[in-house]
């Protein structure tokens, strides 16, 4: 299937840049998506983040290297994009338990994490409900905060954005100005290679603000998934999404936001939708 291929193709670049930039931009590209979504399905289809991986790699060739006794520590550092042994110490001894220095002695052990290979296995789950539409662009209004190019470390931003807001009063505020489709309290990314990435809590709106940011998410197609639960569930729904519905779609990622509807206000029993950007895979 062309889809896992060029993820496996991502994983020959990765091996290829172990000691050198590994771009994620280019991971992208090769892939066919933004640097933003390619870490996304990595996470979903590896089960830990494309940072963590990349780590163990470069930890399992260290060792290799020490054992080899052909360089030195300080060597080893720098090959692997170490700025200071005590940084590689310290990636070392996490990953391994046990110093660099210590490789060497007789009866020591080290871990080994191989790289991956991506395969489809196809699964007897349970159906997801979606819809294919194409909207033209339209205006949001709301608060935006900057997201880390690397974004297992928004994890921590985005749950902080949302608590905030609804203690300061600005997604009562935004309920109220909120006056065209998708009817709902929003969670967008706004995440391309060409711009700082942004997370906006937002409604879709007409009405002039000075007091919110606006933003225009463009024109595109979305496959858009139903789901009701808490917080963990919409989780769950975009696990499934990227490992089971997108690889069989014929679709892949498009430019542009991934967004989170919210149609009722309980975060326990919650209605929402998950709006993935898609276009018909080329060729």
């Amino acid at each position: 299937m062309e889809w896992v291929e060029k993820l496996n193709q991502s994983m020959n670049y990765i091996e290829e840049h172990l000691t050198d930039e590994i771009s994620y931009e280019q991971l992208g590209r090769i892939a066919c998506c933004s640097a933003y979504h390619y870490q996304r399905m990595f996470t979903y289809m590896a089960g830990i983040p494309l940072t963590e991986y990349i780590r163990r790699r470069k930890m399992s060739l260290a060792a290799v290297d020490l054992q080899s006794g052909k360089e030195r520590i300080i060597d080893i550092a720098e090959k692997y994009g170490y700025s200071s042994p005590t940084a590689f110490n310290r990636a070392f001894q996490s990953f391994h338990g046990i110093a660099p220095s210590a490789v060497k002695a007789e009866g020591v052990s080290v871990n080994s994490f191989s790289p991956i290979v991506f395969k489809i296995t196809v699964k007897g789950a349970t159906e997801m409900n979606y819809r294919i539409e194409t909207k033209e662009a339209f205006r949001i209004i709301g608060v935006s905060a900057p997201l880390h190019q690397e974004i297992e470390k928004n994890f921590e931003v985005v749950p902080a954005m949302w608590q905030e807001a609804s203690v300061n009063g600005t997604i009562q505020k935004l309920a109220g100005m909120m006056d065209t489709l998708p009817m709902g309290l929003l969670g967008v990314s706004a995440c391309n290679n060409e711009a700082q990435w942004k997370y906006f809590i937002a409604v879709s709106s007409t009405k002039a603000s000075d007091e919110f940011e606006e933003y225009t998410v463009p024109a595109s197609t979305w496959a858009i998934f139903s789901g009701t639960g808490t917080n963990q569930s919409i989780q769950e729904l975009e696990r499934r999404i990227i490992t089971e519905w997108l690889p069989a779609s014929g679709y892949e990622y498009a430019n542009a936001p991934d967004i989170e509807v919210y149609l009722n206000p309980d975060p326990q029993n919650a209605q929402y939708e998950v709006w993935i950007p898609v276009e018909k895979k080329k060729g």
